[in-house]
């Protein structure tokens, strides 16, 4: 992150200097229209730009004039919740990505890094990004683990949280994700809570579906915000109970369409927007929060509301000083965009810098500065064979973690199992998969195991590394030998992603930073899942992005039915479940 957001007394006075027309600007920005978020108006004016801060409208002289008669000028666009793990590449990377996009400030909550890595993931990610030319802040990951029916990597406390959030880069608790915990009163989830509101920062919400009391008691503990609305009914509730609200558009959950008619005059400035999880090809297809506010005024939402909910509310909200407007004592992260029907980004200046023209990046890092890797996690994987997959057929009937095709939710269906020799076997004609969580962070051994509806897969397997929160190995496949195969080839890339069928690989993505990132650029990656994701659809499944589906199977705080290392989850009961129901078990 190379941004000031104080002065020193010397930079503060030449400041002053140059707002006075006493001494020389550095540039002059001349006859735009200029987005102006405070007032709410458009109007035509120049912008000066001094040591990297906005320092008015009336120049005199500037050392470089750039005339952009006929251009938009729009403050840089903050996204306000994102995994940067989920584009699995490095911050140097993702900038050169998102930054000719016009995103020049990310709140990131790094609780995968943080699940494989602790502390050191998060810290390792911000220190990456002290010399790229996009502000990369952190939330404080406030669930690692994400639940205690699962295996993470690590674990971050009382002390873990504390630590963090005395790092000025931290800006609060992240997406506080154990809601039942919250409602239960649990003093370890309280107490983390209780800190960032010690340290007058924002803590972040995730509750799906919560609603009534239940969402009362929730946002009565401290927590401010939401990102899982589905539904405008939902959003607000939320909206009405004091959340700020994040609009979320991301590559597995999609919910601007159904949210933006949440926004009017009286409500804007408490609405954002957020890309939460959005995979490498959408990035390089469809864009990132540029993309959101074109799709909000096609919506029918104002220019200037939609650039506000893009930049300034999530600039207040976060408490973060001196960006998310164009004004006197702002830093000078904005956006020339072409015109008000297309708002096409046409240059991107960060800190008075222009680091991006006609959609590439116009920056690069010193060779001895580029991507010092974090430190690899090793897979710590205990000796598997095929009959680690095999599920002994304890009842006729059993639990099946049914796929929402665009949705990171899944439902909970009880379907007759198909067994051959006491064991249970994929039905194919069905449409029904064994499905495995194998533990890679202990060497314990332990595999999860279960059935899934909805990858349409009639031979071989699937598995990855990235299987939120905890990111043990997550697998699905018609048969035990291909899944073994499968999740040998994951432990042997470091991590990654594979598609195989009759005991070969078709199809692999290396991701050897923790088992979630790539050293690659972000077109090498987004090539890469395209080739496993071709190799997923040549075995017959017909989602348009079988790896995020399998990556969401092993989260067990999305409703409803989710499977960890552990066992079966129900996350609307939030508690372990038998796979059969005639076991006797539950």
């Amino acid at each position: 992150m190379a941004a000031m957001y104080g002065s020193s007394c010397e930079v503060a006075g030449d400041l002053i200097s140059a707002a006075r027309g006493e001494t020389e600007a550095d540039l002059l920005l001349q006859g735009a229209d200029v987005i102006n978020v405070l007032s709410g108006r458009v109007r035509r004016s120049d912008l000066a730009i001094h040591r990297g801060f906005v320092v008015g409208s009336d120049c005199s002289s500037a050392a470089c004039v750039l005339d952009l008669d006929g251009c938009l000028l729009a403050p840089g666009f903050v996204d306000s919740h994102i995994h940067l793990e989920s584009a699995m590449v490095t911050p140097y990377q993702y900038a050169r990505a998102v930054v000719p996009c016009g995103t020049t400030a990310v709140v990131a909550d790094p609780h995968e890094l943080a699940n494989v890595l602790g502390v050191a993931g998060v810290r390792n990610l911000l220190d990456l990004s002290q010399d790229v030319p996009l502000n990369v802040f952190a939330m404080a990951p406030s669930c690692v683990p994400a639940t205690d029916m699962e295996t993470s990597g690590a674990q971050l406390g009382a002390s873990q949280i504390s630590l963090l959030l005395d790092d000025p880069r931290v800006l609060g608790l992240g997406e506080m994700m154990n809601f039942p915990g919250v409602l239960r009163r649990d003093p370890a989830v309280l107490e983390k809570i209780g800190m960032a509101a010690a340290r007058g920062k924002p803590v972040d919400g995730h509750c799906p579906g919560l609603s009534g009391r239940d969402l009362a008691a929730y946002i009565s503990a401290g927590i401010m915000s939401d990102h899982e609305c589905t539904s405008l009914a939902e959003a607000e509730e939320k909206l009405s109970s004091g959340m700020h609200i994040m609009i979320r558009e991301g590559s597995a959950a999609k919910n601007l369409d159904d949210l933006i008619g949440l926004v009017n005059p009286h409500n804007a400035s408490r609405i954002m927007f957020c890309s939460d999880d959005r995979h490498p090809r959408d990035i390089l297809e469809q864009g990132h929060i540029d993309s959101m506010v074109r799709r909000a005024i096609a919506s029918g939402l104002d220019l200037v509301t939609a650039v506000q909910i893009a930049s300034l509310n999530p600039a207040r909200y976060f408490g973060i000083a001196r960006i998310g407007a164009l004004a006197p004592g702002f830093r000078a992260d904005l956006l020339v965009l072409d015109d008000p029907d297309r708002l096409r980004v046409e240059k991107v200046f960060f800190g008075g810098s222009l680091v991006a023209a006609e959609g590439a990046a116009k920056f690069d890092l010193p060779m001895a500065k580029e991507d010092k890797p974090i430190q690899p996690s090793s897979m710590r994987v205990a000796a598997l064979s095929p009959s680690s997959f095999d599920i002994q057929a304890r009842g006729r009937v059993a639990r099946v973690i049914g796929i929402v095709p665009g949705q990171i939710t899944t439902r909970s269906l009880c379907l007759p199992v198909t067994s051959q020799n006491g064991l249970v076997v994929s039905d194919l004609g069905a449409d029904l998969l064994k499905l495995a969580v194998v533990e890679r962070h202990q060497a314990s051994g332990r595999v999860g195991l279960g059935l899934v509806q909805g990858f349409g897969i009639s031979s071989g397997a699937l598995a990855s590394s990235v299987a939120h929160d905890s990111h043990n190995i997550v697998v699905a496949g018609a048969d035990s030998q291909d899944m073994l195969c499968a999740v040998q080839a994951v432990v042997n890339m470091g991590g990654g992603l594979v598609a195989v069928r009759g005991g070969k690989v078709l199809a692999s993505l290396s991701l050897p930073i923790a088992g979630l990132l790539s050293d690659r650029p972000l077109s090498d990656v987004a090539a890469g899942i395209d080739k496993v994701v071709e190799a997923a659809q040549s075995l017959g499944s017909g989602l348009e992005n079988p790896f995020m589906t399998l990556s969401f199977l092993a989260l067990p705080v999305i409703p409803e039915l989710k499977l960890t290392d552990r066992g079966l989850v129900d996350v609307v009961a939030f508690r372990p479940v038998s796979l059969f129901l005639e076991d006797g078990i539950d």
